[in-house]
Parts: structure tokens; C-alpha cells; sequence
């Protein structure tokens, strides 16, 4: 697989349609052709403190003025269309994913979702575990800002280049 787009998304609290940041690496002939990301206003509209403090950072100041997620993936469709999507525990982002369109009552579509965590498991088996830093490290890349959605999704297509290598 040379062409795809590796997203990763955040949320604010424990729903998974309070996404409050994407990010999306698209991948096109095997190289990194884009990188994206956004804000998001999160729905619900509350942050839990152990989000802000201990995962990501981010706060509702940081995404009172940001745009609601459909105005974003409006922006995001035309750019990832017609590609598989890539996460790190794909069962995660493509829940947020799902989450999001439900709550704004926006259609979905079947997106092609593949698991770069499961993948390392069955291609990496001797690493001491398989979280995203760990399996991007093995693969060559340093993940500094982990929990950054843009970070997050870049990690995510050095590992999906090697492990979905065709």
C-alpha cells in the first residue's frame, strides 16, 4: 500500500464524538505528499481535566474559536478521497470517526480502515510492546510530541510504509 492517508484524532472527554483535533499525513506513491491539521470545536463542548493535563494539552481555550467538525472535514474529503485510512489502533479513530458523523446526523461512508497497531504485532513480534511510540521508534522515526494529532498520524505512516509494504 503506497497511497493512503494516516489520521489520528483526539477528544476532549471519554465521548468519542468530542473529537477536538485531527490529523491527517497523506501518503501518495509511497512518500509523504500532505500533512493536516485541525482544530476542532469538540461535541460535547467540555474537556475532561486528565485529557488536558495528562494526554494532549489542549483545552476548551484552545478550541472556542475553532470550526465544528463537519466545516473541517469538509475540507478534509476532497484530499483523502477515494484512499484507505490508516490509525494506530484503528478501532479508536475510526470509532471518533463514526461518533462524529452520528452526531451531526452527516452521512457515512464505509471508509477502508487498516490498524497499523495490528499490523505491528504480527510483523514486529519481539518488541517489548506495540504503542505508537515504540513501533515508530523501531521503524526509524522519533515521535517527540506524542498525543499531537499531526505527530500522532506521521508516526502512523512511517510504520503503515513498513509494514504494508506491497
Amino acid at each position: 500500500m503506497k497511497d493512503f492517508a494516516a489520521i489520528d484524532f483526539e477528544t476532549a472527554n471519554r465521548h468519542p464524538s468530542s473529537v477536538c483535533s485531527v490529523g491527517i499525513v497523506i501518503v501518495r506513491n509511497g512518500e509523504i505528499a500532505e500533512r493536516l491539521y485541525h482544530l476542532i470545536r469538540p461535541a460535547p463542548n467540555y474537556y475532561n481535566p486528565y485529557f488536558t493535563n495528562e494526554i494532549h494539552g489542549l483545552s476548551r481555550a484552545d478550541t472556542d474559536n475553532a470550526e465544528h467538525f463537519p466545516q473541517v472535514w469538509a475540507e478534509i474529503v476532497p484530499k483523502i478521497s477515494g484512499l484507505p485510512l490508516v490509525a494506530h489502533n484503528s478501532p479508536f479513530d475510526e470509532g471518533c470517526l463514526k461518533a462524529v458523523h452520528e452526531h451531526y446526523e452527516m452521512a457515512y461512508p464505509n471508509y477502508e480502515f487498516h490498524c497499523t497497531c495490528r499490523a505491528s504485532r504480527r510483523a514486529f513480534k519481539k518488541l517489548p510492546n506495540h504503542q505508537l511510540h515504540t513501533v515508530s521508534k523501531h521503524c526509524g522515526y522519533e515521535l517527540i510530541d506524542h498525543h499531537n494529532a499531526i505527530a500522532d498520524a506521521e508516526a502512523c505512516a512511517v510504520i503503515a510504509l513498513k509494514v504494508f509494504a506491497a
